[in-house]
């Protein structure tokens, strides 16, 4: 991971970097700290020109190795010309009633547009096509991939104009993007995943047999995760307005050995399937997303 500085760790903070005024004010913060802490990290000269190398395979040429960038970090590397690194990347952000939960700062819809934003700036500066799809039980609004100008102006528009919808049908965008991909590319999936997984794990599966690379971004409420309530109340579904009395007390240990075993799911299903899969809290520090991209991104043929 980047070696971060404290100030770094505070743009990377999403609960900070939700509060900086534009979008793109947003992303270009998070990725320039990112790649500030990048620099001192083993990966120093590879974060630069990122999209010039990728790790080395074996039957690669040895003589593509550059041997400068293994004195610094100890890794093999190759480097790799422009037009075989250019990529055509998906950005899939949920947007259903589900997402607009928060019980701290940040909302898991808020932490999902942050960084997607800060993504799509990365894959932009590395001159990768971007496109991004919002999706609740339909899709609502779609920027196809692209590289014109003003590519990343429209992606951060179209997400910029996000907010909590309907249902949550997650399999759908999968399978759709599937039928009209017609190049391999990178597929980044922003999604709570609280929705049948079994139709979820079969859409991913689909993009990975189109021959894409699958990067699954689980993101969950740290409430979610822990289960902290205490006092008796109603809790309702958000997306179907639903209303249950709850007594935290009597039911605490039976849903978190429920979301334990989705989440364990989701993480054998997706590995079994060579998708990638991290669970994220929107506590997380946003760097922890961006490296995850940069390793799911550099391992691409």
């Amino acid at each position: 991971m980047p070696n971060v500085t404290g100030r770094e760790r505070a743009l990377l903070d999403p609960a900070v970097v939700s509060r900086i005024g534009s979008l793109e004010l947003i992303a270009r913060t998070v990725v320039e700290g990112f790649f500030a802490g990048l620099h001192r990290s083993p990966f120093k000269g590879f974060s630069v020109e990122f999209s010039e190398y990728r790790s080395y395979l074996p039957g690669d040429d040895p003589s593509t190795i550059d041997w400068k960038l293994y004195a610094k970090s100890d890794r093999h590397y190759v480097k790799k010309f422009e037009e075989e690194t250019n990529l055509e990347c998906h950005l899939l952000l949920d947007v259903s009633a589900s997402m607009g939960y928060g019980s701290q700062t940040v909302s898991k819809l808020r932490f999902g547009v942050c960084l997607a934003a800060a993504l799509a700036y990365l894959m932009r500066r590395q001159r990768d096509a971007v496109g991004v799809t919002l999706f609740d039980d339909h899709v609502v609004d779609a920027v196809p991939a692209g590289t014109r100008s003003g590519q990343l102006r429209a992606v951060l528009a179209s997400l910029d104009r996000a907010v909590p919808g309907a249902r949550s049908d997650v399999k759908l965008p999968l399978h759709q993007l599937a039928a009209r991909m017609n190049r391999r590319g990178l597929v980044v999936l922003i999604s709570d995943l609280l929705d049948e997984p079994t139709g979820i794990i079969e859409g991913l599966k689909h993009l990975r047999f189109q021959g894409s690379e699958v990067l699954v971004l689980q993101t969950l409420d740290p409430a979610e995760l822990t289960f902290p309530f205490e006092e008796t109340a109603r809790f309702e579904d958000l997306e179907t307005a639903d209303e249950v009395p709850v007594v935290p007390a009597q039911v605490r240990g039976h849903y978190l050995e429920q979301m334990r075993s989705v989440r364990e799911q989701y993480r054998r299903d997706l590995r079994l399937a060579g998708v990638d899969y991290h669970q994220l809290d929107t506590a997380t520090p946003l760097d922890t997303a961006l490296m995850a991209y940069l390793s799911t991104r550099g391992r691409r043929w």
